[in-house]
């Protein structure tokens, strides 16, 4: 595609969640930093939020990947479980080979083993659940009764949860306050703002293997801005078709309407005005044809 027009050795903006591209910001470094350390703290539900798009996921695989051998990583992608399954889940992060059929007072006597077995061995196991919002309530409330599992000295289990800000409306509900009580450290992800988006899009490019001039104009980043809000996988989605539609005209820098049109062919972004001037799928074709039509000018 146009990764060799401009030098690169891969894509940059792929809205996969590869640490390798992980941009320490403000709000990202904060937000790592309150996890390490109530990680080492060790006690307590941690919560961090974030809106869709906000990289509350990469945040999260950049997490697991910083801590040293001392923990223990158990991670559910997908919570929206009922709570016999997803204790099963957790059993199958802890590697726990269960027989089938096993009762629910068993399969919940294992874990405990489990958790005991690492405890000695001086591991702490930690939790994460991404997408948490969809939990079910009853899913949260067998969570909160999983940490109950404990020694003299410390939590067996560490639980971090990470989810869109409807988690935090979930947890106002009376039947798991006693959950909410637990939750002894949290952050609020933000978005980028203008001069972040600047040092963001300069990083994953320079991961990417570029190493040319600026590559987006200053107009360009300043509609990048408009257009995303600063949200990283709208940035993300709109620098990648940017750079398609650039390629597309043979050229070496991203201009202020290459991002516009990519704006005008993406949903859920602040269009531009008058970005129906911009025959925006025509354009994407051009790019992936690499025919160098100018259909801007």
């Amino acid at each position: 595609m146009y990764t060799g027009h401009f030098g690169l050795r891969e894509p940059p903006f792929g809205i996969t969640p590869d640490t390798s591209f992980f941009f320490g910001c403000r709000s990202y470094q904060e937000a790592l930093n309150t996890l390490l350390i109530a990680a080492q703290n060790g006690e307590g539900f941690i919560k961090i939020t974030g809106e869709v798009g906000t990289g509350k996921t990469l945040l999260c695989r950049k997490f697991m990947a910083t801590l040293d051998a001392g923990f223990y990583t158990a991670y559910i992608p997908n919570p929206a479980l009922e709570p016999r399954a997803l204790i099963m889940a957790l059993a199958e992060e802890l590697e726990i080979v269960l027989e089938p059929g096993i009762e629910q007072h068993q399969l919940i006597k294992q874990i405990n083993l489990r958790l005991l077995d690492l405890a000695r061995e001086d591991r702490r196991v930690l939790l994460c659940i991404d997408e948490a919002q969809a939990m079910p309530v009853e899913s949260l409330e067998a969570l909160r009764l999983l940490t109950n599992l404990e020694t003299e000295k410390r939590k067996l289990l560490q639980i971090v949860m990470f989810g869109q800000p409807e988690l935090d409306r979930k947890l106002e509900i009376n039947e798991i306050r006693q959950l909410k009580q637990r939750i002894t450290f949290q952050y609020r992800l933000s978005p980028l703002d203008r001069d972040e988006l600047q040092f963001y899009l300069s990083h994953r490019l320079s991961v990417a293997g570029y190493a040319g001039g600026r590559l987006f104009g200053p107009g360009a980043v300043r509609a990048l801005h408009r257009a995303s809000s600063g949200y990283p996988r709208l940035v993300n989605i709109l620098g990648h078709k940017a750079l398609m539609l650039a390629y597309g005209e043979g050229r070496q820098q991203v201009g202020t309407r290459h991002v516009q049109a990519a704006a005008g062919d993406t949903g859920s972004v602040a269009k531009p005005r008058r970005a129906w001037l911009y025959a925006t799928v025509p354009l994407i074709f051009a790019a992936l044809c690499g025919a160098g039509w100018m259909f801007l000018q």
